[in-house]
């Protein structure tokens, strides 16, 4: 009991936020083979999965996008009746007191895998994203997400000055109290790979270091998240979290705003395999990596494990 009293840290169901895949089809519920318990869900599958969500006492979800609908500008993304703004709305209908975030970026729905558009140079031999087009794709997401129904517009993209071009599109369409939760600190990190398969988004050619940062760097992260911040974000996602410590302490000491780290797919499925093999005690090590979250600074944390962490508190 005194030890309980004393402890500086403390997880709690209300820092969790459940990432969720919504696919096209019916009487889709298939498990992703790089994540075991992580599921895409269609539509006419969804309900009851929220459903124990909200039992669970979860206050958010984070939604992801799964279409075979897909072309070079991602147009799917921002259709009112694509994928997220239709699960959005279903969401919204029967649990209107449930955060819904709406991941904001074009990667799922483009047949490139690129988080943007895509041109050649002048001499037609090497590609490139083209950012001011791609901002323009992105405040139109954000506002066809908005207008669904989403609380929060989280867009992924890193793209030069997505924060401000998203911020000044939803208030021009009226949605000047929708926060933003912004990947401000996000890493070219190779834990996203299950993700990916998940997502049905790995780039099609090259990768994303141009407009992804380099492991390697701290300082840039603290630029990054201050060209954010005054560009008119809400909150602010370091994403990945477990190798990434530092940068979470970092971004907390340096920003009054609150912290948001993501869990991703790579440090889910790691801990599910080693625990699938019985070397390690699956209950014990994610607690302590959520109570490490905290440590470090985190306000909220998105991770796979939202759905046990909840139940585990409970018990």
């Amino acid at each position: 009991m005194l030890r309980n009293m004393v402890r500086e840290h403390a997880v709690s169901v209300h820092d969790l936020v459940y990432p969720m895949f919504i696919t096209e089809g019916e009487n889709i519920r298939n498990e992703i083979s790089s994540m075991p318990g992580v599921y895409h869900y269609s539509l006419d599958r969804l309900d009851g999965e929220i459903d124990e969500v909200v039992k669970l006492g979860i206050q958010a979800v984070l939604l992801f996008g799964v279409t075979t609908e897909k072309d070079a500008c991602g147009s799917s993304a921002f259709d009112a009746e694509g994928i997220v703004q239709r699960a959005t709305r279903q969401i919204k209908s029967q649990h209107n007191d449930l955060l819904v975030i709406a991941d904001t970026c074009l990667c799922e729905f483009t047949d490139h895998g690129h988080c943007g558009v895509v041109k050649q140079d002048a001499f037609g031999n090497q590609s490139y994203i083209d950012n001011d087009e791609s901002l323009k794709l992105l405040v139109r997401t954000a506002v066809s997400q908005a207008r669904a129904g989403a609380d929060i517009i989280a867009p992924s993209n890193m793209m030069d000055g997505f924060v401000h071009a998203i911020r000044s599109g939803l208030d021009e369409a009226g949605f000047d109290r929708v926060p933003i939760m912004s990947y401000a600190v996000k890493y070219a990190s190779a834990f996203y790979g299950p993700f990916r398969e998940a997502a049905n988004s790995a780039p099609q050619f090259g990768d994303r270091k141009t407009y992804q940062m380099d492991y390697a760097n701290i300082r840039e992260a603290l630029r990054e998240a201050e060209s954010d911040v005054s560009e008119g974000a809400d909150m602010l996602i370091v994403k990945p979290a477990l190798a990434y410590m530092d940068v979470i302490r970092a971004v907390r000491e340096n920003f009054d705003l609150p912290v948001v780290v993501y869990n991703v797919s790579g440090e889910y499925a790691m801990v599910k395999a080693a625990s699938k093999q019985g070397w390690i005690d699956e209950k014990n090590i994610v607690m302590e990596m959520m109570v490490g979250f905290k440590r470090a600074g985190a306000d909220m944390i998105i991770t796979y494990f939202a759905k046990d962490v909840a139940l585990w508190l409970k018990d």
